[in-house]
C-alpha cells in the first residue's frame, strides 16, 4: 500500500492524529485499494450485466461523465460479478437517439477495484447540445440515455431548466415524483444527499431494505444497487446530466468529520468505514475522474458552469466539518453554537468559495447544498425558548453569518441556495443575521422537501403558520414529498414546488403546490 495520500490526510485538517495511525491502517487493510492489478478477462453474461442503467453527470462545455456498472445480478452481495476479473465495454455517443450518427466512441476497462463501474469522461463535443449515449458488453447492450453538454463559459444562455431533490428512502416511500420529473423535460437534476439510507431493514414499510445496517464494501454496493434497481430512477438518471452531492446517510446519520453519531466508536474502525462508503459512492455516480477516493478522502466540492446565466458551487457540509455543537438535535444559539471555530465547510473549501464567488462574473451564483442555512427557530410552543437545528447551519452561525456578509460585501450576484435534508419546503430570505429582520436581504434559499423519506405528509398549514410568525425570513413551508423544478433566464428565478399525494401506494399524483420567483438584483421571495 503507498501511504503518501494517508500520510497528507493525517496532516490535513480532517485528518485522525497520529497515534490512530497504526491501528488505522490495520483497519484499512481489508479495503480493495484503486490500482490493484486483475489479470482474468470477461465478458460472456448469461443475464443483462446492464441491470442498474446508465447515468452521466457533471457535464461542461465540452463533454460531461457517462456511468454503468455491470451487474448482472445486482441484489447478490458480489453483483454477480467474479472478483478477480475485468471486462471490456464499448461505449458510443450519438446525436440521435436511434444511434444511427455515432460522433464519439471507445473502450473502457470494468475493474472489479471499483465495482466493475465505468467513468468515461468525454470531451470534444459540441457545446450547449444534446446527445445520446449506451454502452455494449459482451452479446448485451445498455438502455440508453440522453445527455448534454453546457453552454461555452461566458457564453449567452438564454434560459435553464432544472429539478432539486434529496432524501429518498427506499423503504418509506415509492420514487413516483420522478414520473412528472420525466415529462418536466429538464435539462439538469441536482441531488443534494440522502441518495440511499444505511438502516437496516424494518418491517411493515413500503419496501424492504436487504439486510442489517451496511457497514462493509459488499454491503453499501448491494443497498445502492437495490436503490437502482427502481425503474423510475433509472429513467430519471437516463434522461440528463445529474449532479451530486452526499449529506450523511451514503454513510452514517449525522456524521460530522471523523466523529460518529454514536458514542465510543472506534475511531479507526469508523473511519475505515468511512473510506468504504467513499468508494461506494464514486462507484455508484457519474463523477469524474478528480473525485477518485484516497481512502477516508473524496473531493467532492466543485463548480458547475451554465455559460454566463450560472454558476453552480456544489458544497460538501459533512466531510470537513466540526462536530455539532451542543451535543446536536435542536438547541438554543448559545456560546457553543456561536463559537467562531464552528464550521461546516471547513478551511480549504470555504477559501475556494470565497474565491469562486468573488471571481464570478455569472447571473446567478448558486450554493447547492445540503442543510438549511436560514436561522430558523423551531420551536412549535409558544411558552417555550427558541430552538435551532445544530446539525445545520445554525450550528455554525457565525460562520453562517459572514459567508452572507461576504456576498454582501463582494457584491456578488444574486446569490442563491439550494438545500435539501430536512424533509419540508422552505423559501426563506438571507440576511447577514435572520434574527435582526431590519437587517438587508442578501441572498434567496429555495429547500427541496424528501423525494420519499417520512412517507406520505399533509401540507402542514399550523405549523407553516407558527413558523412564518416566529421567522421574518421564512416565507414558505410545506411537508409534502416532492422536488422543486427551477427555471431561470436573466431576468427571473421560479421556483415551482412539485408535491406528490401519495408515496406510499403506485399511481400518486403529482401538482404544483405554490410557486415563488426572485427577480435578478432583488433576493425578495415573490409570490409567482
Amino acid at each position: 500500500m503507498n501511504f503518501s495520500n494517508l500520510d497528507k490526510f493525517l496532516q490535513s485538517e480532517n485528518g485522525l492524529s497520529r497515534r490512530l495511525f497504526l491501528a488505522y491502517t490495520t483497519a484499512l487493510s481489508s479495503i480493495p485499494w484503486l490500482g490493484c492489478a486483475s489479470t482474468n478477462f470477461y465478458e460472456s453474461f448469461e443475464e443483462n450485466p446492464f441491470s442498474l442503467g446508465v447515468a452521466s453527470g457533471d457535464p461542461n462545455h465540452e463533454g460531461m461523465v457517462l456511468w454503468t456498472k455491470l451487474a448482472p445480478k445486482p441484489l447478490q452481495l458480489d453483483y454477480g460479478m467474479p472478483p478477480d476479473v475485468v471486462s471490456e465495454v464499448k461505449w458510443e455517443v450519438a446525436t440521435d437517439e436511434s444511434m444511427s450518427s455515432i460522433v464519439q466512441s471507445g473502450f473502457e476497462t470494468a475493474n472489479p477495484h471499483l465495482g466493475h463501474s465505468i467513468h468515461v469522461e468525454t470531451t470534444g463535443l459540441k457545446p450547449d447540445h444534446w446527445y445520446f449515449y449506451r454502452f455494449h458488453c459482451g452479446d448485451f447492450i445498455s438502455p440508453i440515455g440522453r445527455t448534454r453538454t453546457m453552454p461555452k463559459e461566458g457564453a449567452k444562455a438564454d434560459k435553464l431548466r432544472f429539478a432539486v431533490t434529496s432524501c429518498q428512502n427506499y423503504e418509506q416511500g415509492l420514487y413516483t415524483a420522478y414520473e412528472q420529473m420525466l415529462t418536466d423535460d429538464v435539462d439538469l437534476v441536482f441531488h443534494l444527499g440522502d441518495y440511499i439510507y444505511e438502516y437496516a431493514a424494518k418491517e411493515n414499510r413500503v419496501r424492504k431494505h436487504l439486510g442489517k445496517e451496511i457497514e462493509t464494501l459488499a454491503e453499501y454496493r448491494r443497498r445502492y444497487a437495490q436503490y437502482r434497481s427502481d425503474p423510475l430512477l433509472q429513467k430519471m438518471h437516463a434522461a440528463c446530466p445529474w449532479i451530486v452531492t452526499w449529506d450523511d446517510h451514503e454513510f452514517d446519520n449525522n456524521w460530522a468529520n471523523d466523529v460518529s453519531e454514536k458514542a465510543n466508536v472506534d475511531k479507526a474502525s469508523f473511519m475505515k468505514r468511512r473510506a468504504t462508503a467513499f468508494q461506494t459512492y464514486y462507484e455508484m455516480m457519474p463523477l469524474r475522474k478528480t473525485s477518485v477516493p484516497q481512502g477516508p478522502n473524496l473531493q467532492l466540492y466543485r463548480q458547475i458552469n451554465f455559460g454566463s446565466l450560472a454558476s453552480f458551487y456544489v458544497l460538501d457540509t459533512r466531510q470537513y466539518r466540526t462536530n455539532q455543537p451542543n451535543g446536536d438535535g435542536k438547541k438554543a444559539l448559545n456560546s457553543q453554537a456561536r463559537n467562531p471555530q464552528n464550521t461546516l465547510l471547513g478551511k480549504d473549501q470555504k477559501a475556494w468559495m470565497y474565491k469562486s464567488l468573488s471571481d464570478s462574473s455569472s447571473t446567478w451564483n448558486v450554493l447547492a447544498q445540503q442543510v438549511m442555512m436560514g436561522t430558523v427557530n423551531t420551536q412549535r410552543n409558544k411558552n417555550k425558548s427558541a430552538v435551532y437545528s445544530m446539525d445545520q447551519w445554525p450550528g455554525c452561525v457565525t460562520e453562517r453569518n459572514k459567508i452572507v456578509e461576504f456576498m454582501s460585501n463582494h457584491k456578488v450576484s444574486n446569490p442563491v441556495v439550494l438545500t435539501g435534508d430536512i424533509h419540508c419546503n422552505w423559501a426563506n430570505e438571507l440576511r447577514m443575521d435572520d434574527l435582526k429582520p431590519e437587517g438587508k436581504i442578501v441572498a434567496t434559499e429555495f429547500v427541496a422537501t424528501s423525494l420519499s423519506s417520512g412517507g406520505n405528509k399533509g401540507q402542514g398549514q399550523s405549523t407553516a403558520s407558527i413558523y412564518k410568525a416566529n421567522n421574518p425570513c421564512v416565507k414558505f413551508y410545506n411537508e409534502e414529498r416532492g422536488y422543486i423544478l427551477c427555471e431561470l433566464t436573466d431576468k427571473v428565478w421560479t421556483s415551482h414546488y412539485k408535491v406528490v399525494d401519495d408515496v406510499l401506494k403506485p399511481g400518486g399524483k403529482t401538482s404544483t403546490r405554490a410557486s415563488y420567483k426572485v427577480l435578478s438584483g432583488n433576493p425578495k421571495v415573490i409570490k409567482a
